[in-house]
């Protein structure tokens, strides 16, 4: 639930790639920012890796969808909202 919580809070989950792999992924944001013409914010194209890795959040976060199915009878559920406030401040609650 801590994963899911992040997810839906910030778009990501820490540490969830390893430091090689993060690059490989970086180097793919590169190459798709250029196709899409997606600029650093000083007009050039997006080189830092901290860009990169914004850039890769924005989209993953623009293409992410995530359904959650709680059981609302008892004290569980209840528990679960005060311990992962995201899933009242990010979701929408359909009864």
């Amino acid at each position: 639930m801590e994963d899911i919580n992040n997810l839906l809070n910030s778009g990501e989950v820490p540490n969830l790639f390893p430091y090689d792999e993060r690059a490989a992924v970086m180097e793919t944001c590169r190459v798709a920012a250029k196709k899409t013409g997606v600029t650093a914010p000083e007009g050039g194209p997006l080189e830092d890796p901290t860009q990169l890795w914004q850039y890769f959040i924005k989209t993953c976060r623009a293409n992410l969808h995530v359904v959650l199915c709680f059981s609302p009878i008892g004290e569980a559920f209840r528990e679960r909202l005060r311990q992962f406030p995201s899933l009242v401040n990010c979701c929408t609650i359909d009864w």
